[in-house]
């Protein structure tokens, strides 16, 4: 027997129950009882720091904690990294972009004009080194519970993704040649649309504006930071976000599908451009 309100009930009866009653929805139209777990941001977590063992790995001792751009864990973002044209990589770590047989002892990695379009979704789960994974996983621990529990598991996965697969977008085409990882291209996309569902929510977002201005300028200052990979993250979540946000309740699912989905093809098209530019 299951205790209940008053008295108790059978197993079946419960089960029953939970069969036949309407399940509690967020304002956005996802699950609220299962958004408010975070078990979508607590595996994403978890992908990224098993991808960051698996790096460390494959590129030898202490490589997790390296911080160069292309040392430390530099095999692991060549291996799924964000990169237009083939290259090698040299031995120290370093690449060298169209150079054939010059170093014998180099492998020659496939970019995604020349058919590694798988690329564009693994990068968003590579770092590379310790900080790089630790900061942006904090940061998609902050904001990836809070739209997890406001748009529900499955809208939040698929914010996320596309966030991510339109940073990457961005930075194949706009910097075709630079190898780069992260998942910044979705926290970006997160950041962006957490402003426009707290807008909806009629909560501050005084806490979320600065963060974004602070992100934007360190991208901005830093060599070595995918602008494009952020700054498409950014617009894609602001795109995708509102249509979450702001999809009218008669139609809301339609709408934010028929958004998400023409984002995707968007991407595809672009992406497919630009391979046609490189080839």
């Amino acid at each position: 027997m299951r205790e209940a309100s008053v008295g108790h009930q059978c197993p079946e009866c419960v089960a029953e129950g939970r069969r036949t009653q309407r399940q509690a929805r967020t304002a956005f139209g996802g699950s609220h009882t299962a958004g408010q777990q975070g078990y979508v941001t607590k595996t994403l977590i978890a992908i990224n720091v098993l991808v960051a063992i698996i790096g460390a790995a494959v590129s030898g001792s202490g490589a997790l904690i390296g911080s160069g751009l292309f040392t430390g864990t530099s095999k692991i973002p060549a291996l799924g990294g964000v990169i237009g044209p083939s290259f090698q990589m040299r031995p120290g770590g370093a690449t060298s972009f169209d150079i054939v047989h010059l170093w014998p002892d180099a492998t020659v990695y496939t970019g995604i004009a020349d058919g590694g379009y798988y690329r564009l979704v693994t990068a968003m789960f590579i770092h590379y080194g310790l900080i790089h994974l630790l900061s942006n996983m904090w940061a998609l621990w902050i904001a990836g519970r809070q739209l997890e529990a406001d748009l529900g598991p499955a809208r939040f996965l698929a914010l996320y993704l596309i966030c991510g697969l339109g940073g990457n977008v961005a930075a194949y085409v706009f910097q075709p040649g630079s190898l780069s990882a992260g998942a910044s291209t979705a926290i970006f996309g997160l950041f962006a649309a957490l402003v426009l569902v707290f807008r909806k929510l009629g909560r501050s977002v005084s806490a979320v504006i600065p963060v974004i201005v602070i992100n934007l300028i360190l991208t901005f200052s830093i060599s070595g930071i995918s602008i494009a990979g952020h700054l498409g993250g950014l617009v894609t979540g602001a795109i995708v976000g509102a249509g979450l946000a702001y999809a009218p309740r008669a139609n809301r699912t339609i709408v934010q599908a028929g958004v998400t989905l023409g984002m995707l093809v968007l991407l595809g098209v672009l992406t497919l451009w630009q391979t046609s530019q490189l080839t």
